[in-house]
C-alpha cells in the first residue's frame, strides 16, 4: 500500500462519483477486509459488494492482498492501494457568471500579465492555478477548468501540445491558441559565481539545484535532457527540491537557497540573475470549442490579439509575440 496516491485519471474519478463505491474504498483504506466484512459494515449483501469491488479493483484503487482458508471456506482480503488519495476538485462558477474564467495549467508570466490586464481593463476575472501542463490538460478533460495553458513537446513529432490534446480529447473539438513563444534556460546567481556553462555542470556535485514540479513542461523537458546526457537524477543535488512556478525558482536562486534552476528568461530579469539560454518553446492556451459560447472567452481572445497586450508581453523579456493569437482547431 502506498502512503499517498494522487487521482489524475478520469476513469478513476468517474468510478468514485458513486457514493457506494466511495464508501467501500474508505473502509478498505482503514485496513484489509473481505466481502462479508464489507457487507456487515455497510449493511449490504456480499453480491452487491462484489460488483462494486471489482470496478474499484479494475480502476487500480483496490487490490487483493491475501487469501485465507478457514473450515473449508476461502476468504479473500482486499485493501485500498493507498492510505490517502488526493482528488483534485474545482467547483466552477454558475454558467450565468460569464466574467469569471478558471485556468488550471502551467505557470507563465505572460499569462499572469493577461489575467491582470483583463481584470484592470475589461473587468474579466481569469483565475489561474499553476498545476503543470499535464495536470492542467487532465483537469480540463475532467471539467474542472474552462481552459488550460501548456508547453509540452512531443519528442517524436517535434510538435508542441497538439499530440497531447489529440490523445486526451479524441472525442471533443478543441482549440489551441498561441499565447507566445518564450525562452527558457539556467537561472544563476549574479555574475555566475559557480561558473556554470550548461546542464552537464549540474552533475558536478558542488551545486544545489532547485527543480520544478512533476508534470510541468519544464520538468519533463529537463528529464529528457538528463537522459540524453546520461545524467541520473541521483547525481543532481537538490533534484527533489521542487517549486511550482518560474518565479519561485528565481527567488530560490536569488536568496541563495539554490545555485541554479531551470526557468524563464523573464523570471531572471527582476532578480538580476545571470541567464544561460537553452531552448525556446511555444506556450498555448487549450480551450474546448463549446466553452467559447458559454463564457467570455471570446473577449479574452480579442484582447490577446491586441497590439497593447503584445507590447506588454515583449516588455517582460525572453518572449516573442510574432505568433500570438494564432489558432488551431481540431
Amino acid at each position: 500500500m502506498q502512503p499517498i496516491e494522487r487521482l489524475d485519471s478520469f476513469d478513476q474519478i468517474k468510478i468514485l462519483a458513486d457514493p457506494r463505491r466511495l464508501a467501500i474504498l474508505r473502509r478498505l483504506m482503514a485496513g484489509p477486509a473481505t466481502l462479508s466484512h464489507l457487507g456487515q459494515a455497510l449493511g449490504e449483501h456480499p453480491a452487491w459488494i462484489r460488483h462494486h469491488l471489482k470496478l474499484l479493483e479494475q480502476a487500480g484503487l483496490v487490490e487483493l492482498v491475501s487469501v485465507q482458508v478457514s473450515g473449508g471456506v476461502v476468504e479473500k482480503f482486499y485493501q485500498a492501494t493507498a492510505r490517502l488519495f488526493i482528488l483534485q476538485q474545482t467547483i466552477l462558477p454558475d454558467p450565468g457568471d460569464q466574467n469569471t474564467l478558471i485556468l488550471l495549467g502551467s505557470h507563465d508570466l505572460a499569462l499572469a500579465l493577461l489575467a491582470q490586464s483583463l481584470e484592470e481593463r475589461l473587468g474579466l476575472e481569469l483565475l489561474t492555478l499553476p498545476v503543470g501542463s499535464l495536470d492542467g490538460l487532465i483537469a480540463l478533460r475532467q471539467g474542472l477548468a474552462h481552459l488550460t495553458g501548456c508547453h509540452l513537446l512531443d519528442p517524436e513529432s517535434g510538435e508542441y501540445n497538439l499530440p497531447y490534446v489529440h490523445h486526451l480529447f479524441p472525442e471533443r473539438r478543441m482549440k489551441l491558441v498561441t499565447l507566445a513563444h518564450r525562452e527558457q534556460g539556467l537561472l544563476l546567481g549574479p555574475g555566475n559565481p559557480h561558473q556554470v556553462h550548461g546542464l552537464e555542470d549540474l552533475a558536478r556535485g558542488d551545486l544545489t539545484f532547485i527543480n520544478r514540479n512533476a508534470g510541468s513542461g519544464t520538468r519533463l523537458w529537463l528529464d529528457k535532457q538528463f537522459a540524453r546526457l546520461g545524467i541520473t537524477t541521483a547525481q543532481i543535488k537538490g533534484y527533489t527540491q521542487v517549486v511550482n512556478t518560474h518565479t519561485a525558482v528565481a527567488q530560490a536562486v536569488a536568496q541563495g537557497r539554490a545555485d541554479a534552476g531551470l526557468g524563464l528568461a523573464a523570471a531572471a530579469r527582476p532578480f538580476n540573475l545571470d541567464f544561460i539560454p537553452l531552448f525556446q518553446e511555444r506556450f498555448d492556451l487549450v480551450i474546448p470549442v463549446e466553452s467559447l459560447s458559454q463564457t467570455n472567452l471570446p473577449t479574452m481572445l480579442d484582447y490577446l490579439n491586441s497590439l497593447g497586450f503584445r507590447q506588454r508581453v515583449e516588455g517582460l523579456g525572453g518572449y516573442s509575440t510574432l505568433h500570438t493569437g494564432e489558432e488551431i482547431t481540431i
